[in-house]
């Protein structure tokens, strides 16, 4: 694997991913980058309908532009989702690792209903056996749905800034990549730097408010995807952005296993390739 000859802090826009064995591509604007995210998933709909398949994809909460935008477009383009099975990639839990209520403004759940599910024309929309959330004690129907599904055709996601995807944060002390790897889907206590960070996206800073614990599909499930598509509009993304493409593949940056991956790309608002030191102001 070839390394950055620079501090990550020193790779330029121009610089950043090349010989890395992960894709990079350039989407433009923040809604130029939802609106990629929701095509894509419509292209691979499109495509698996046509064929008589299912259509398999992991969907994060975060990035959360793209979901309006789909349905927008399946409804005008009447395209039947009967066949597509959206996994959700994880949930927060309360202290004592029960879910957070679907009313509750933080709950994913809750969101894809507001966002996705409610906004689809009802004769067209997901089954709702095929709407698949992670759930405490049932951990292993995860891998087993996913199987029976198909496999995965696409994971999609967003990055944390300490490299988690999912939930899947860097664990306390470094375990093997393969072992890591091998992580399915289960309940673990959220890192400080990502409550700290998501009170920051959903609380105003108010990390209080952010639960404690999370149920999160896991390494396993993502990286069995045929595609891997992760999208990062943040600004704070631009440094772990370069530890994903350039640095070494280790749990204590769990995207950085994408460079083990077949078919695994980041697409980035433009502002997000920018080198992430600059000047104090």
């Amino acid at each position: 694997m070839k390394k950055a000859m620079k501090k990550f802090e020193e790779i330029t826009k121009e610089e950043l991913g090349a010989g890395s064995p992960i894709g990079l591509e350039l989407a433009g604007t923040e809604e130029d980058l939802y609106y990629h995210m929701a095509t894509d998933m419509l292209e691979h709909i499109l495509a698996n309908n046509e064929k008589g398949k299912n259509t398999v994809f992991i969907v994060p909460v975060g990035p959360v532009g793209q979901y309006r935008k789909l349905a927008k477009m399946c409804n005008r383009k009447r395209v039947s989702l009967k066949n597509v099975w959206f996994f959700n990639m994880d949930e927060y839990l309360d202290e004592k690792d029960v879910p957070i209520p679907v009313t509750h403004p933080l709950s994913f759940e809750g969101f894809m209903y507001r966002e996705f599910y409610d906004r689809m024309d009802e004769e067209l929309n997901i089954p709702m056996n095929q709407r698949i959330f992670p759930k405490p004690g049932r951990e292993e129907e995860i891998w087993e749905l996913i199987q029976k599904a198909g496999g995965v055709d696409v994971a999609y996601g967003g990055i944390g800034i300490n490299g988690h995807i999912a939930f899947n944060e860097p664990p306390e002390e470094e375990v093997p990549v393969q072992a890591f790897a091998e992580y399915k889907t289960r309940i673990l206590s959220l890192t400080r730097e990502t409550r700290t960070v998501n009170s920051i996206t959903a609380a105003n800073g108010y990390i209080d408010y952010i639960p404690p614990r999370c149920i999160t599909i896991g390494m396993k499930e993502i990286l069995s995807a045929k595609e891997i598509r992760f999208y990062l509009n943040r600004t704070w993304q631009k440094g772990i952005v370069r530890k994903i493409l350039h640095g070494e593949v280790t749990s204590r940056v769990p995207a950085s296993l994408f460079q083990n991956h077949p078919d695994a790309k980041l697409i980035l608002a433009d502002y997000v390739a920018e080198p992430p030191v600059g000047q104090l102001r």
